[in-house]
């Protein structure tokens, strides 16, 4: 199968004109990982501003989604799932407080901590656009065959691991 140049194909091409010692595979592997990255980051944000919500704001609801019943988690605990800090953490739990995606309340088991919980039409929300969004990445995937996708997800693990 004939496979087009892209822009990392010049980019390493021009890396070899005037250094042709250097080894460019690992910059086209992670050039392409960069280029996928910005790309799908665009198209997910693109997605989810549809209902409402940021790429941030959706890892946030679809976090306590994914928590199962009750769909409570502590701030910590989404500070911690989601690499953030707790301040980066609280101004989204604002936002979507406000939007009346979540709630938050007094943890009972602990005076001082809060509980957060996804609210009924947060639910609602965050079941439509986890559908949408997996659709735009299915159709990212369409050049590749199911066996194709299986591989490229097992290598990239092995890749991830390995970091």
């Amino acid at each position: 199968m004939s496979e087009e140049k892209d822009a990392v194909d010049a980019i390493t091409a021009q890396w070899f004109a005037v250094r042709p010692e250097l080894d460019t595979a690992p910059m086209a592997v992670f050039g392409r990982i960069y280029r996928i990255t910005k790309a799908m980051g665009d198209a997910m944000e693109e997605c989810y501003q549809r209902f409402g919500i940021s790429r941030g704001e959706f890892d946030v609801v679809a976090t306590l989604r994914r928590s199962g019943a009750p769909y409570t988690l502590s701030p910590r605990q989404l500070s911690a799932t989601l690499m953030l800090t707790t301040g980066g953490m609280t101004g989204r739990l604002d936002k979507l407080e406000k939007a009346g995606l979540l709630r938050r309340k007094p943890d009972p088991h602990d005076r001082r901590g809060l509980q957060v919980t996804i609210t009924d039409r947060g639910l609602e929300l965050i079941d439509e656009a986890v559908t949408a969004g997996l659709e735009v990445q299915r159709a990212a995937l369409t050049g590749l065959s199911d066996e194709e996708v299986a591989q490229l997800t097992g290598l990239l693990r092995k890749l991830l691991a390995g970091i």
